[in-house]
């Protein structure tokens, strides 16, 4: 497995998802609270605003916590404001780790990150210590299936601009220019595919190699900096031998 793929295996990610429903309704609620602030209220000209919508209806979350979210964007409900953090650091064995943050308290998010670093291993570094690894893309994710043709699939991928596509796990992974995401996956879509996942993504630009065995103590460092409310994506760049 390579660079903390979040849907390598999709059986294990939609099992975790069941048993914290609550947790991410939460998280999604914050994207698209956020979403709705930065770019306006209507989805079908704020990007990020439908992806994020679209996120929350694949994990089944209720139209009406739905329109409560961007409805406290837009001044229709009081409620906290939330900042974007990037928090950059070093887990065991020198994997770098980034994560995306919504939070209200700065400060109370960076001590309960920085505490998880420590705790395994790890440690929370200065900003852009590590994020020179990461490259920004769009990433489409499509689950594998006796419906689907993994050759075709990576042909017409190609054919619509994808700058990659990678086979890992439970799914194949469809890597875009961010500025070609939407296009590529309306495109896409045209053709009949249908995405597991689809957002703007960090992907590592090299890995770190570690065994099974350190490979779960890192896994379990981000496990538990998922476990934070405020945490919304981690990346990492290990690679298991």
């Amino acid at each position: 497995m390579a660079g903390h793929s979040k849907w390598a295996n999709i059986k294990h990610k939609k099992a975790k998802e069941d048993a914290k429903r609550g947790q991410i309704f939460t998280k999604l609620g914050r994207k698209i609270t956020v979403a709705a602030k930065e770019g306006g209220p209507d989805p079908t000209s704020n990007v990020r605003l439908r992806l994020a919508i679209e996120e929350a209806r694949s994990f089944n979350m209720p139209n009406d916590n739905i329109e409560r979210a961007i409805q406290r964007a837009v001044g229709g409900l009081e409620g906290v404001t939330y900042s974007e953090v990037l928090y950059e650091g070093y887990g065991p064995n020198g994997v770098a780790i980034m994560l995306q943050a919504l939070t209200d308290n700065r400060n109370r998010t960076a001590g309960e990150v920085r505490h998880r670093f420590s705790k395994y291993g790890g440690n929370l570094g200065e900003s852009g210590c590590v994020a020179w690894m990461f490259e920004r893309r769009g990433v489409l994710v499509v689950e594998r299936g006796e419906n689907v043709d993994e050759d075709e699939v990576m042909l017409q991928a190609l054919d619509a601009g994808a700058e990659d596509v990678v086979a890992e796990g439970d799914v194949i992974e469809i890597h875009t220019d961010p500025s070609e995401f939407i296009r590529i996956k309306e495109e896409l879509e045209g053709h009949g595919l249908t995405f597991l996942g689809a957002e703007i993504s960090f992907i590592p630009q090299n890995t770190v190699q570690i065994d099974q065995e350190q490979a779960e103590k890192v896994e379990k460092l981000i496990e538990l900096l998922e476990e934070l409310d405020e945490v919304q994506e981690v990346y990492a760049n290990y690679e298991v031998q």
